[in-house]
């Protein structure tokens, strides 16, 4: 196999391996607190930002698995 060819399959796989957990999070996250606000109408602001904040984090995670994915491809 092709240097090339190896270095586009590990990107892949590096990229669609870190993309797993975190879209898997935010899923988790979102419905959570969709059922907060669901149980308790009154604190949908607060569950929202707190919900926002916690899809930054959990989507920086996915950002550096593409990052490491392009370091990769690229080096």
């Amino acid at each position: 196999m092709e240097l090339e060819a190896m270095k586009a399959l590990a990107m892949a796989l590096v990229v669609g391996v870190g993309m797993l957990g975190p879209g898997i999070g935010i899923g988790i996250l979102v419905s959570r607190a969709l059922e907060a606000i669901g149980r308790n109408p009154e604190a949908a602001s607060t569950i929202t930002t707190t919900m926002f904040i916690g899809i930054v984090f959990t989507e920086a995670l996915a950002l550096f698995a593409l990052v490491v994915g392009f370091i990769i491809k690229f080096t």
